[in-house]
């Protein structure tokens, strides 16, 4: 049984807990570009952890009842469009392909669906997702409605699927996570060789261009998200986008930048000197970062809560940012006080780490369930669960700064998969500590 199949047997089941009833999952749309262009297609995240398709204009259908069925709907051989826009497999060679039970043109699904729906007590689906998927489930749900004197009913619930199948993506499979370490180890890959390339006078666009040379050389099909290329003071942007500033000699340049491949993200970030040579100050923040991300990634273990790797540090961030001056101790108390008054958020103000899988910040929820009307405890750390570690700290000039770190960017970043005896670091390839990535540099 393939992994996909497995996980549509795992859907079924839980469906089947919930009173039965039929599950609709459809592909992304294509969009336009512009004139007659399209952007590069990329299936939607759900239905391909149910399917592995990759072709456009798809929906699986799941029904959960006396027999269990996958029906997938999707477009018709059509050699003219096939000359144009390449293979298709069709409803006959999907259904062969796939495994699924059925397989019907695309065209077909209003006709098709009624018949599905009909005298299925639940409909699970991505509730208010799509106004063109409710307007379509409003049609369906109205044409089984329209034979109630025919002795045939609607289904009288509905029921987000993507509850159900947050909770499957979050604990990611032995084939999923062959697919990571792979993302992870060309992502490593690619960072190391941006390093090697950097030189002043560059570009940060020419930094962007050696990692998706790296990524595409080896099978990569996307950027996993767009890459951050920020030169000097462009790194205390946490959003930013590679641009066209230019590289100078002194500074640093931090990149965060991750492949996706088969449909797997890799989310790395490194930050390194120019010219290959870190200056004191510079050494100084980058040292107090690493430090902080190693405590993280040892807190990340089983048993642990998700937020237990932002906490640890978070304890070593603020006492670097009091032993440096970047925090005044007569301002804001000890390292306890500068966290529950918020005084460090000036130098560090997002969290250490998201859900990693299939999309970059993955899905899944970040707290445990928990009775109505009691707060959800932050989520229990399960072997198979894959997240971000990547502490920062980001120095804008101020008067009670010194300015020795001033328009110093920093973000450490490596992927985590949580193991029975702790953590694996999937990115451990890209090179991390000051001496490791002034050898590469000097290489």
């Amino acid at each position: 049984m393939t992994p996909y199949a497995q996980r549509r047997a795992r859907l079924l089941a839980q469906m089947h807990a919930q009173g039965g009833g039929v599950a609709i999952i459809p592909t992304a749309p294509e969009v336009m570009r512009n004139a007659d262009a399209d952007y590069p297609y990329r299936h939607d995240s759900y239905f391909y952890y149910l399917t592995g398709f990759t072709e456009p204009e798809a929906t699986l259908v799941m029904v959960a009842g006396d027999k269990d069925q996958a029906i997938l709907f999707c477009r018709e051989k059509n050699e003219e469009r096939e000359i144009w826009d390449g293979y298709r497999y069709g409803p006959g060679a999907a259904r062969e392909a796939l495994g699924v039970d059925a397989a019907f043109s695309i065209a077909s699904i209003d006709t098709e669906l009624p018949k599905l729906m009909a005298n299925r007590p639940a409909l699970f689906y991505a509730l208010g997702s799509s106004s063109g998927l409710d307007d379509q489930v409003k049609n369906w749900l109205n044409a089984v409605r329209a034979q109630a004197r025919a002795g045939v009913s609607a289904p009288s619930t509905a029921i987000d699927v993507r509850v159900i199948l947050n909770e499957m993506r979050l604990v990611k499979d032995d084939h999923e996570i062959a697919l990571m370490r792979r993302a992870a180890e060309i992502t490593a890959d690619a960072h190391a060789r941006a390093m090697r390339h950097s030189r002043a006078g560059l570009r940060e666009y020419h930094l962007e261009a050696e990692l998706l040379h790296e990524f595409r050389r080896n099978g990569s099909q996307f950027p996993a998200y767009g890459s951050i290329v920020a030169a000097g003071a462009n790194a205390c942007v946490l959003h930013y986008r590679a641009g066209n500033a230019e590289l100078r000699d002194g500074e640093l340049v931090l990149i965060d930048a991750g492949c996706e491949l088969d449909s797997y993200a890799s989310d790395i970030t490194r930050t390194f000197p120019v010219n290959g040579k870190f200056t004191g100050p510079q050494k100084t923040l980058y040292d107090i970062v690493l430090a902080s991300q190693y405590a993280a990634i040892a807190a990340t273990r089983p048993g642990a809560r998700f937020t237990e790797g932002h906490e640890a540090a978070l304890k070593v961030l603020t006492q670097g940012m009091l032993d440096t001056g970047l925090l005044d101790k007569n301002k804001v108390g000890s390292v306890d006080d500068a966290i529950a008054n918020g005084a460090y958020r000036q130098f560090y103000m997002h969290r250490t780490g998201h859900w990693l899988g299939m999309d970059v910040h993955d899905v899944g929820d970040y707290r445990d369930p928990a009775p109505a009307g009691t707060e959800k405890p932050w989520r229990t750390l399960v072997p198979g669960m894959v997240l971000t570690i990547e502490p920062g700290i980001y120095v804008r000039p101020a008067e009670s700064v010194p300015e020795q770190f001033w328009h110093i960017g920093i973000r450490i970043e490596d992927d985590a998969l949580v193991t029975p005896d702790g953590c694996d670091i999937l990115t451990h390839k890209a090179p991390k500590t000051v001496a490791d990535i002034e050898a590469v540099m000097r290489g």
